[in-house]
């Protein structure tokens, strides 16, 4: 008995390309699209317990930071939302304001779509603003109670939303429901671990990805998969070019990227006249993504919502400025990023609320950076050395957003870790691999950081620039 719970804690959780990149809806993937994931699991409980039906009020209680920014975050939206039976990558986000509008003035909400209830926000959406010791800063508890008893609830189930849209229900392991590493044909837990592998069978980190992929996908499943994540990652940018007017969330942040994409196009590609306007390309289509997520629209986690912009934006860039890109090269790049971003996520984390923005931000520069290398021909070393330095100079980014909107500076930080992702890349591809800091030396060091980084830094908007804004 003692050998099978030794076993069942070191189990290692398998990582895949489509759990790092999730299509979802914005503003943010630990708020919006956790809590929406959230709900839909509690539907399922409720079916499961055959109760679903006899449910005559739900109450949700919200702690930490989806407490304190829930509301700029759109928490309150993704929970009804979600309670509605809608789920982050099927629902029609052109139909979320007159189905918010209709709960809210009829104070009635249909669970599943099909139960209605009496829905309250005031009372059955409560958000408990205060520090409690010891609890993640991401935890929603979901109560149902029955008709002639609403005192006791029939169910209670609590779910923690752990970055990425990765929620996990108190009292399971967070490996509870993952796939495990040892299922894989190059099992690893480290880069140390990764760059063993691509140096003993002589393969590519993107290689290695796909062979690990094809024990749980055939390869047409993951080409279809891949392919429908480019497609709405490029349709993101798309809109967010086409799309004028204010952000909403009472900052008047307007949308930038409309006007910068109309002066690029009229100015054409003088990149011999002036190369630095290449810049100017890969800071439009990080704009164009987050200002879209900002305003709730489609985008996909890469690897979080508040980091959405940078690994396209690097895309959108290896399309446009490098040669011989084909969709073979987009997969690639894919999946050579979402092996960077499993060993943040299995050793650090990917959470804001948890680590500061360096866990989004930095984590997501990491990825473009390594894998931006990698289709661009760089060794296994090189690709680790830029992923490693897309994280050292992003070690300590807070999240402070401004009256909790994933606006300012969210936005803009996505363009500069974009543009930073290149330069790593280039700083990697100008050398032999080999480096003073490894990526196993500073993932440790941006999760030891994190632990070490004031509350007030991680998601609460109670610190830095979310408290600092001078008066005009």
């Amino acid at each position: 008995m003692s050998h099978t719970n030794e076993s069942e804690e070191t189990v290692v959780p398998y990582f895949g390309v489509f759990d790092l990149f999730k299509i979802g809806i914005g503003p943010s993937s630990s708020h919006s699209v956790g809590p929406m994931r959230a709900a839909e699991a509690f539907l399922n409980e409720l079916q499961e317990a055959d109760l679903l039906q006899q449910v005559s009020r739900v109450q949700i209680d919200l702690y930490g930071s989806l407490a304190l920014t829930g509301l700029g975050h759109q928490t309150d939206v993704a929970l009804l939302m979600g309670l509605l039976g809608e789920t982050p990558d099927q629902i029609d986000t052109e139909t979320v304001p007159a189905k918010l509008a209709s709960i809210r003035e009829s104070q009635k909400l249909s669970l599943n779509g099909d139960h209605p209830i009496a829905f309250c926000e005031s009372t059955d959406l409560i958000m408990h603003r205060r520090a409690v010791k010891g609890m993640h800063p991401n935890t929603m508890r979901f109560s149902a109670f029955k008709e002639g008893d609403l005192e006791t609830p029939a169910i209670e189930a609590t779910y923690l939303s752990i970055g990425g849209g990765f929620i996990v229900r108190e009292g399971q392991t967070r490996t509870s429901q993952a796939r495990c590493s040892s299922e894989v044909p190059y099992p690893f837990t480290s880069a140390s671990e990764l760059l063993q592998h691509c140096e003993q069978h002589r393969i590519s980190i993107n290689e290695l990805a796909l062979a690990n992929e094809l024990t749980f996908r055939s390869r047409e499943e993951i080409r279809e998969g891949l392919q429908r994540i480019w497609k709405v990652m490029r349709e993101c940018v798309e809109k967010g070019c086409q799309t004028k007017g204010i952000l909403p969330g009472g900052l008047n942040v307007e949308r930038r990227a409309p006007d910068l994409y109309r002066k690029l196009t009229e100015r054409g590609d003088p990149v011999n006249q002036d190369p630095l306007c290449v810049l100017d390309w890969v800071d439009l289509y990080a704009l164009a993504v987050n200002e879209e997520n900002a305003a709730g629209g489609r985008v996909v986690t890469a690897p979080t919502n508040g980091a959405a912009g940078i690994i396209p934006a690097v895309l959108h860039y290896l399309q446009r400025f490098c040669p011989d890109v084909t969709d073979e090269t987009i997969e690639r790049f894919l999946l050579t990023a979402a092996v960077i971003g499993s060993l943040y996520k299995r050793n650090a984390s990917i959470s804001g609320a948890e680590v500061g923005c360096q866990g989004e931000v930095g984590v997501a520069c990491s990825m473009a950076a390594g894998a931006l290398t990698d289709v661009l021909g760089g060794t296994p070393h090189q690709v680790e050395e830029a992923a490693e330095i897309g994280m050292e100079h992003n070690l300590g980014l807070t999240c402070d957003p401004i009256k909790g909107l994933v606006q300012v500076p969210c936005i803009e930080r996505n363009a500069m870790g974009a543009v930073k992702a290149i330069n790593a890349s280039r700083l990697a591809m100008g050398g032999d691999g080999k480096h003073f800091v490894s990526l196993d030396r500073v993932i440790r060091v941006m999760k030891r950081t994190g632990a070490d980084m004031s509350a007030r830094y991680k998601e609460t908007s109670r610190g830095g620039l979310a408290v600092n804004i001078s008066e005009c």
